[in-house]
């Protein structure tokens, strides 16, 4: 089993690598096949979409299956299928098939990890766990920044994308060879997603779900790249790997967080209210210089990931033989929120930068809203009930 986690771990990698790529390629991208920063929006949005309406038949697949032949499967057929697309791509539709191919190919293998937490090991221990799983993961959101950078211009951008139609293979591969899959839950409880929704405990987290990750997401998958290039001339590669730094220290420091403090809500009410402050500075054009917008970007990213906390604070209410569509249902809201408001920027920077004074006002415009749901949902959460177990 620990094997096979490795192998989740490194398929997480890669997941993490393909929502936050775009970022880099946006200039040659559109130099090659005429994509604009909107229509990657687009096509980052749809990444975020597919993987968040995956998530109901991923969670019945875990439940049913087991994580070995959903993460497997999906791996292979929409990871490398929609990588091999992304390689052959001439226009910036096959940009968004190829990102619609590699969310769903990525959908299953973050849950197939929380699965496994959730079934075989101590539930005071799931958040850890949740936040060693995302931050050794979150490697691959480096790994799109300065060093995918410096292939594309060795290698070309094609020439990378077939490399990692290739490690994407292997991974898949690789799991279905090694990773075991959990014992059934014993007993006679039957149950659907449906049952999840009777949880009223869970309607007050839900909403922060939506929208505690379309900042950090958003901003890093997308729009800090064109932010510091147009705004400041600055380096996107180097922007988003410290970027991508914070939000890697910012998950291992949720981790053990609930544990030492004893609650879950209040940890995960702060850091977001944190993380809302400085996506409300950058909205209101607080950073005056390349460096200023660099540390806004950072301490958002690092407040910005209270997944694994908030995961486990939602699983607490979920019953054993409900785990995998209680993961995946949790990771439903935190996902298609970020594609929903991905998509929804992408068309507010399309229709206000025609008409803009300053180069920044778009930008800015996009931050307050990612702002403002921000704050509605921290509010919402607010009335949450805390658990600890």
């Amino acid at each position: 089993m620990r094997f096979g986690l490795v192998l989740l771990c490194l398929a997480y990698v890669l997941s993490q690598f393909y929502r936050a790529f775009l970022a880099v390629l946006t200039d040659v991208l559109g130099d090659d096949i005429g994509a604009t920063p909107d229509m990657l929006a687009t096509a980052s949005g749809l990444w975020f979409l597919s993987f968040a309406v995956m998530q109901i038949p991923v969670g019945w697949a875990l439940d049913t299956h087991g994580p070995r032949r959903t993460s497997a499967i999906l791996l292979l057929l929409g990871g490398a299928g929609g990588a091999a697309v992304f390689a052959l791509a001439t226009t910036p539709l096959h940009i968004n098939i190829a990102m619609f191919l590699i969310g769903i190919g990525c959908s299953p293998v973050l849950m197939a990890s929380f699965f496994v937490f959730a079934r075989m090991y101590p539930a005071k221990m799931f958040a850890t766990l949740g936040a060693v799983m995302i931050g050794v993961g979150s490697l691959g959101n480096l790994a799109g920044s300065v060093p995918l950078t410096w292939a594309v211009d060795v290698f070309g951008w094609r020439e990378t994308l077939w490399a990692l139609v290739a490690v994407t293979v292997l991974i898949a591969v690789g799991l279905w060879l090694v990773l075991k899959d959990p014992p059934v839950v014993q007993g006679d409880e039957k149950g659907s997603v449906l049952d999840l929704f009777k949880i009223r405990a869970l309607w007050f987290i839900f909403p922060l779900m939506l929208v505690y990750y379309a900042p950090a997401g958003a901003m890093r998958g997308l729009w800090i790249g064109p932010y510091v290039t147009d705004v400041f001339g600055g380096n996107a590669g180097i922007a988003s790997l410290w970027m991508g730094v914070a939000m890697i220290v910012g998950t291992f420091t949720y981790g053990p967080l609930d544990r030492m403090f004893g609650t879950r809500k209040w940890v995960a009410l702060f850091g977001n209210a944190m993380a809302f402050l400085f996506v409300l500075l950058l909205g209101l054009g607080v950073a005056k210089g390349y460096w200023s917008a660099v540390a806004l970007f950072a301490a958002a990213g690092f407040f910005g990931v209270s997944f694994p906390l908030l995961m486990a604070h939602g699983r607490a209410f979920v019953p054993a033989h409900l785990a995998g569509r209680g993961v995946t249902l949790m990771n439903l809201f935190g996902i298609g929120g970020v594609g929903v408001w991905q998509v929804i920027s992408g068309r507010m920077h399309a229709t206000l930068t025609p008409s803009a004074t300053n180069v920044a006002d778009p930008y800015q415009m996009i931050f307050l809203f990612f702002a403002a749901m921000l704050a509605i949902g921290i509010l919402i959460y607010a009335f949450s009930e805390d658990r600890i177990d």
